[in-house]
């Protein structure tokens, strides 16, 4: 078969994958289409280039230029898209408040099979927020807790470009010996520090809201202390925790003193590099960078 058939192929996968994937909003539809287009861009600029003897190189050497040619294009844009958060005004740790608009969960099937599932299993809501991240753009957090409250499900919904909602899950449990134990699959690029306290497992690739949780358990479980009810509600607890993380990144040289960031940016040019690689982890690998 022509190599040409295979790229147009290839490109009529992608597009079919794009309209899927603006129902479904996955991640992991999204890694494929990456992919895809990442190969259809090599190849089909190197068959491009043999069909009309623009350059006489072997066939190889014009895909892998062109792959690699791809990936310098997409990593300049992501390490401008970084510089323009560092010196924009957006917070890096939005400060959130109660969601009084009556808008907390999206009128979606497939989103509404969770919230009752959630509700099958004993959850309860304890409180609905946001936090506006510019542009009249808001974070939607709707937080959820078992019935003895040691297990908070946090459900954030993440609105796409194309009108499609991603929702992602961050479970909370807190032990005896002051720990938290932290699962979720949030797809955001973090590349920050954690407190040391925290035992964060990020996955990505985990869409399940079932098997998260059943993985969180499975690691409180494993721990010699027990966990403990919680006391402190969302609103406060989770404004408490952006400051923490500001505070610590601040002070392990992640982000700069708030005193030089109008002039240097709020992210130092180390922090850029981890992020730019976390994005990169992300969006090709659908796995977070494990940073200490």
């Amino acid at each position: 078969m022509p190599a040409s058939y295979l790229i147009f192929a290839a490109i009529v996968f992608s597009l079919v994958l794009v309209q899927i994937n603006q129902r479904a909003a996955s991640p992991v539809l999204s890694i494929v289409d990456r992919w895809c287009r990442w190969f259809v861009f090599a190849f089909g600029a190197a068959v491009v280039c043999r069909h009309f003897e623009f350059i006489d190189r072997p066939f190889w050497v014009l895909a892998v230029s062109f792959f690699l040619l791809w990936f310098l294009g997409e990593t300049l844009y992501n390490w401008l898209r970084i510089s323009a958060i560092s010196v924009s005004p957006l917070p890096l740790f939005p400060r959130y408040v109660l969601n009084q608009s009556g808008e907390e969960w999206p009128v979606q099937p497939r989103l509404l099979k969770i919230r009752g599932w959630l509700r099958g299993r004993g959850f309860h809501q304890v409180q609905a927020l946001k936090a506006e991240v510019g542009g009249g753009i808001y974070l939607r957090v709707s937080v959820y807790e078992d019935e003895p409250s040691i297990t908070r499900v946090e459900i954030t919904f993440l609105p796409q470009t194309n009108g499609a909602i991603v929702v992602c899950y961050s479970l909370t449990t807190a032990v005896t010996d002051g720990r938290r134990v932290v699962t979720d699959n949030l797809y955001i690029p973090f590349a920050g520090f954690y407190p040391e306290e925290w035992l964060v497992e990020r996955r990505p690739w985990a869409r399940s809201l079932p098997r998260l949780l059943a993985r969180h358990r499975a690691r409180v479980a494993a721990l010699e202390s027990a966990p403990i009810p919680f006391r402190a509600e969302p609103l406060a607890e989770l404004n408490a925790r952006q400051f923490e993380l500001d505070r610590l990144n601040t002070k392990l040289g992640f982000l700069n003193p708030h005193h030089e960031r109008d002039d240097r940016g709020k992210i130092t040019q180390e922090g850029r590099y981890r992020v730019w690689k976390e994005i990169w982890m992300l969006n090709y690998l659908g796995r977070s960078a494990r940073y200490r």
